[in-house]
């Protein structure tokens, strides 16, 4: 007789048909582009890329949950924030490096939006989820802090410091400054990191006692692992994918500035663009963790992409802008320090009692609702 496990575990090793289609018929188009088969600037093949390239990051995020799920946590998460970091940092460089949509604060719009998508939005819109299901959620908030820490450290220093240097006028760094800086937050990064898969791992799993009344229609999708052979194809499909990935956001990257500019918008609503596109798969998978009262997973998840965004993106980009010698402006606007001192200090509050109700989603998506209101209209 099957088991509902067994049942499970053959579902998980099955390779969906989509995830494997997306980045062959992206690595077909990306063929037929460089063969000259193609019209590149043609109205019907950029809306064909921008859909390939959209199926292309949910299955990238994909296998990297394939694999996240055969490692375990908190090793998953990382490895599904490192893949969401790879992905924002080809996008980044691949507009900064366009003829002409580059601009040197993209690198920080798009870093400040993933901070405000995360802190707000996706938090916001778990801990409502998540509260209107269960009333009331619990989660370690020792592992919650020590991520609260670390994102909101590396946030002020990249974003907020630029602006009152004095080797250079802001909002920029100097370049030794620049690398430093960069160095500094990779460190900082990987210590965080070292606690939380060995030191303190406890700290950033889920606590199955306090999870009482957890949806058992995901029990078993929680626990399913993937065999081996599962294993290898995802990395090497998410390999495969992350590169197309790459390329098609390079052949995207001019089309996607103008037409920003081309609506009369900010240009810093590309920067919210990227951080939206390349979040969406990963926010999906968060709410959906809140959704069956693992909160501990949907946190975890969440904070460590903002921190792998920071802690990783801001350095890579740093370093290709020092050796491009591209100019690189950090320092954010008056309004927006406000708005990230703003969900700083209410993601401490939010996060210190280690419980959640939807009064304190309520918030946080009032603040995402004004970071949205002003990206549109400064």
């Amino acid at each position: 007789m099957t088991t509902p496990k067994s049942n499970e575990n053959s579902r998980i090793n099955r390779v969906i048909h989509w995830a494997w289609l997306a980045p062959l018929a992206a690595w077909l188009l990306i063929g037929a582009e460089v063969s000259g088969l193609i019209d590149t600037s043609s109205t019907i093949v950029l809306l064909i890329s921008a859909i390939l390239l959209g199926g292309a990051i949910f299955s990238a995020v994909h296998h990297a949950e394939i694999i996240a799920a055969k490692v375990g946590e908190p090793f998953g998460s990382i490895i599904l924030a490192m893949s969401v970091t790879i992905i924002e940092v080809a996008l980044i460089i691949s507009v900064m490096l366009s003829p002409d949509g580059g601009h040197d604060t993209l690198a920080r719009d798009a870093v400040f939006a993933t901070i405000m998508i995360v802190l707000n939005g996706i938090v916001g819109l778990s801990l409502i989820v998540g509260g209107m299901r269960h009333l009331e959620q619990s989660f370690q908030n020792q592992g919650t802090a020590a991520a609260l820490s670390v994102l909101g450290t590396l946030a002020v220093i990249a974003l907020i410091l630029p602006n009152y240097t004095l080797a250079v006028a802001g909002p920029f760094y100097a370049p030794i400054q620049l690398v430093l800086i960069g160095v500094f937050s990779i460190v900082l990064y990987g210590i965080f990191l070292f606690v939380q898969t060995i030191r303190h791992r406890s700290y950033f799993l889920l606590d199955e006692s306090s999870a009482l009344g957890t949806d058992n229609s995901d029990t078993s999708s929680h626990h399913a692992i993937p065999s081996k052979r599962t294993t290898l194809v995802s990395l090497a499909l998410l390999i495969m994918t992350l590169f197309s990935v790459v390329i098609l956001a390079e052949l995207l990257a001019p089309t996607l500035t103008q037409a920003v500019l081309a609506a009369d918008l900010p240009i810093s609503l590309v920067g919210v663009v990227i951080a939206a596109l390349v979040l969406m798969p990963e926010g999906i998978a968060s709410v959906r963790a809140a959704k069956h009262n693992r909160l501990q997973t949907s946190l975890t998840l969440a904070l460590g992409s903002a921190m792998a965004t920071i802690g990783l993106t801001i350095p890579l980009v740093a370093f290709a802008a020092v050796l491009l010698d591209q100019p690189l402006a950090l320092g954010l606007r008056s309004e927006e320090m406000v708005l990230l001192l703003l969900s700083l200090f209410i993601g401490t509050i939010t996060l210190a009692t280690g419980r959640t109700t939807i009064l304190q989603g309520a918030v946080h998506l009032v603040i995402f609702a004004i970071f949205m209101l002003l990206a549109v209209m400064p």
